[in-house]
């Protein structure tokens, strides 16, 4: 088990390298950056997924969720095709 000095108090708390532990002492968190960072990081993602050309609302109708579900095949297969091309162009010169 290791220990951490509180950004807060500056007292020595015990931590579990996890983000979210708090001090014992005035029960902030012990990385304050690092947690932020995570939340930054799960706000960038939504957003990202939601930006997403073939993201399902859950409003869609039966149709759109359809047509959407079957542009996510189409373009997963298609990239799968291109990878594998471009992967046998760079493996047949060497």
């Amino acid at each position: 088990m290791s220990q951490k000095k509180c950004p807060h108090c500056g007292e020595w708390s015990v931590w579990t390298n996890n983000y979210e532990d708090r001090c014992e002492h005035c029960g902030e968190f012990l990385s304050p950056v690092e947690l932020e960072r995570k939340e930054k990081f799960i706000l960038e993602q939504d957003r990202q997924e939601k930006d997403w050309m073939f993201y399902i609302n859950p409003e869609d109708s039966g149709a759109k969720k359809f047509f959407k579900k079957s542009g996510n095949l189409f373009y997963t297969v298609f990239m799968a095709i291109m990878t594998f091309i471009m992967w046998l162009i760079a493996a047949l010169p060497g």
